[in-house]
């Protein structure tokens, strides 16, 4: 539903500026939208704006013309200055016809009429009424429903334009990154006659963290039952956590944490038979280039974010609160959906997902 403007000809777009300033995970949930735009402006520049910790997944995206990426680094302010003065000279220079803004957020806004572009879509946002809702030229009222998919969410607004869209996300993994992905595995020693199983603890937000010692013991009986190789993945940030986890389980166990830069951590993904993990960029990243996953949710909504198909399965605590959607039992950060959740409601659930993948491997 329109709210601000109307619906105008799409005739001529030769330079489209998509927004999204999103975490990972939302980057990843755009790219089916990324996608369609390319696929019915083939001819068209398509640049995609995102963190600086998301650039090299839109670097390696076939379907993107290029990359801009916001660094959000604090800088003294002649620096500072120095910076915005060099980004706004390298946007203006695209000459943009049309910009995008997946979120509702001011920045996003800034961005998308700083751009030039004089046709600038986006969602209405309840609290951008004193001036961020006027920056767009077309203003869509599509709020978030709760329990959407996130992927559905964003590309509705590109079914204001009729444009029409899938809802899987894809990650393309090129034949130079599976080599460097290989090369990886056998200089870490990692056996690849069997299937590997990536398993991702960690996430930004601790709330989300189902706890080291239930991954001590789902990854010891993954060990002992089925003599599989366990890689542990995570940021360089984690990979202290990530090595006490190798040191307290058995052989077979590897620490990937930091090892790979967000571009390779999809690689890396891709060779693996199955990912364990919570709600987190490896969830989305795994989901999107076709590894099945185990999710373990906690407050946040797996019809929201959890990757869609038979391939992949969720894990969560059965409690009448669930999801709360907060941030932990009354945005407290300890969320006792996950910590109640026991590895024993776990098991069944990865061992039908090996089952299926030896299966299909014999």
């Amino acid at each position: 539903m329109l709210v601000r403007g109307k619906n105008f000809s799409l005739d001529g777009i030769r330079n489209i500026l998509l927004i999204q300033l999103g975490d990972i995970g939302d980057v990843v949930l755009t790219f089916p939208s990324i996608k369609a735009l390319h696929e019915n402006f083939p001819q068209a520049n398509l640049i995609v704006a995102v963190r600086e910790k998301a650039r090299e997944l839109i670097e390696d995206c076939p379907w993107a013309t290029g990359v801009i990426s916001i660094n959000k680094d604090k800088r003294r302010l002649a620096r500072e200055i120095a910076y915005q003065k060099d980004f706004l000279l390298r946007l203006r220079r695209y000459n943009f016809d049309l910009a995008i803004d997946m979120r509702t957020g001011t920045r996003g806004a800034i961005l998308s009429l700083v751009s030039g572009a004089n046709r600038r879509i986006g969602f209405y946002a309840d609290d951008g009424k004193l001036w961020r809702n006027r920056v767009f030229t077309q203003l869509t009222l599509l709020g978030y429903t709760p329990g959407q998919y996130v992927a559905q969410y964003y590309c509705s607004l590109l079914h204001t334009l009729n444009i029409k869209t899938q809802m899987r996300p894809l990650l393309e993994v090129s034949p130079e990154k599976r080599q460097k992905a290989a090369a990886l595995f056998r200089n870490e020693k990692v056996p690849l006659d069997r299937p590997v199983i990536a398993v991702h603890p960690f996430s930004l937000w601790k709330y989300k963290e189902w706890g080291m010692d239930k991954y001590i013991q789902l990854i010891n009986r993954i060990g002992s039952k089925y003599e599989l190789p366990v890689i542990i993945t995570g940021s360089p940030d984690e990979r202290q956590r990530a090595a006490t986890l190798e040191e307290m389980c058995g052989r077979l166990v590897y620490n990937f944490a930091g090892k790979t830069s967000i571009a390779m951590f999809g690689a890396v993904l891709d060779a693996c038979g199955l990912f364990i993990g919570v709600d987190s960029a490896g969830m989305h990243i795994a989901g999107a280039v076709g590894t099945p996953t185990i999710s373990i949710f906690g407050p946040s909504s797996p019809a929201s974010w959890a990757p869609r198909g038979k391939r992949h399965a969720v894990v969560y605590k059965n409690l009448p609160c669930v999801p709360c959607r907060q941030k932990g039992c009354n945005n407290s950060e300890v969320s006792r959906c996950l910590d109640e959740l026991s590895v024993e409601e776990v098991i069944p659930v990865v061992d039908t997902k090996i089952l299926e993948i030896e299966t299909a491997i014999n």
